[in-house]
């Protein structure tokens, strides 16, 4: 087997050829953060399905995480877009923002609806580092993308609310102080509309574990920390209420906008991962006494993967913009999302190919990067679903469920 450290890496700009890029000193500030955890560190952890607490805690010290945390608070002040290019280059670097990419798509809901108290208390710590907000309590087992069909309730008791219910597919809960909670303060068939009656609490999980709040790993195909939860009779103060009683599935959407031009950016570095590796082994490995890239069978996909890749980036920037200019952006939120995971999932098919059965051999990082990007292809929302909204949103076609 030719050893992976023999391989000629592609370089940082070589699919940023027809795209300048944004924020190149953020990026390569990232870029030399992740060469200290290299593809070994990365196997390590997938082969025992453990969090990369020395990764997260370097992104932290070195500030990334707070990208978007405003400077009176102790973070960078920049928008969406600088947040996209931090996850890009994780994901081009080899390794997974998903350990740590809520912290920044969670600010989507607490930025713009959390009272200044709640800011000041929480913010300047998340900045820090003392405080970790890596948790989105969204997604229920009978809802599943319906989300207004949620039944997690939260019972108005004097100057608390008592929280019974469950999620699933909560990452990082076991790695967060304080989580983000969509609820039904009011039943769906109670509501004005269905999407009336919910709100969002800002939970401490340090206080809720053992208290009413039970967390269980689930163990899946890739290395995500994601788990269910489990509500009996949880009390949380009145005071952890972001914004007006019945309208946090209003302000949860920012948060979904902000999660799905995120993870769009995240799969475009997976996509640029996968080109890197499959043009490099290319130009080397020879089959038959010529480069395998000189066969038109093995380069034109390649090709192609570079070609949808970039078509999906500059979505990503058009959504990234929107939002921070405050414009509606959940077509465009979801457009990206989709352009940039279905590039990235044929780039991870190509690089197998390319690759041949070395694609399948762990020490070249593509079949663990192969099954992580497989996710985007159903989560945060799946393709049928934002082709659903195109459909009844944007062409007026009648809806089909």
């Amino acid at each position: 087997m030719p050893a992976l450290s023999g391989m000629t890496p592609l370089g940082a700009g070589a699919t940023d050829a027809a795209v300048s890029e944004t924020f190149p000193e953020i990026r390569e500030a990232v870029r030399k953060l992740c060469a200290r955890f290299p593809g070994p560190y990365w196997r390590a952890l997938d082969r025992e399905r453990q969090y990369p607490t020395e990764f997260v805690q370097a992104l932290t010290e070195g500030g990334f995480l707070s990208v978007l945390i405003p400077e009176e608070y102790g973070g960078s002040g920049l928008g969406l877009a600088a947040g996209a290019a931090v996850l890009e280059e994780i994901h081009r670097s080899g390794g997974n923002g998903g350990a740590c990419h809520a912290q920044m798509y969670t600010m989507g809901v607490v930025l713009r609806h959390g009272s200044p108290a709640q800011k000041e208390s929480c913010l300047p710590k998340i900045a820090s580092g003392e405080l970790r907000l890596q948790a989105f309590g969204v997604t229920e087992p009978d809802a599943g993308t319906d989300t207004t069909r949620i039944t997690t309730f939260a019972r108005r008791d004097g100057d608390h609310y008592v929280v019974s219910g469950k999620k699933l597919w909560i990452s990082r809960a076991e790695h967060s102080d304080l989580m983000v909670l969509l609820c039904r303060t009011t039943a769906r068939a109670e509501a004005a509309k269905p999407s009336d009656g919910m709100s969002v609490l800002l939970v401490d999980m340090r206080e809720a574990v053992g208290n009413g709040l039970t967390i269980r790993p689930v163990r899946t195909m890739l290395n995500h920390a994601t788990t269910e939860l489990f509500f009996e009779d949880l009390r949380v103060p009145v005071a952890s209420r972001i914004g007006e009683e019945g309208k946090g599935f209003r302000y949860i959407l920012d948060g979904m906008n902000a999660e799905r031009i995120l993870i769009a950016a995240e799969c475009i570095g997976d996509a640029k991962f996968f080109i890197d590796r499959a043009s490099a082994y290319a130009r080397e490995r020879e089959v038959f006494g010529r480069p395998i890239g000189q066969n038109q069978g093995v380069q034109f996909p390649i090709a192609r993967a570079y070609v949808q890749m970039t078509a999906a980036s500059l979505m990503v920037d058009h959504a990234a913009a929107l939002f921070e200019a405050g414009a509606a952006c959940g077509t465009e939120a979801n457009m990206a999302k989709l352009t940039a995971s279905e590039a990235s999932w044929y780039a991870a098919d190509m690089a197998v190919q390319t690759h041949g059965g070395f694609g399948f051999a762990e020490e070249y990082d593509i079949e663990r990067k192969f099954r992580e990007t497989r996710l985007y292809q159903v989560a945060p929302i799946s393709t049928n679903l934002i082709l659903s909204h195109v459909a009844t949103h944007v062409l007026d076609l009648p809806k089909s469920f």
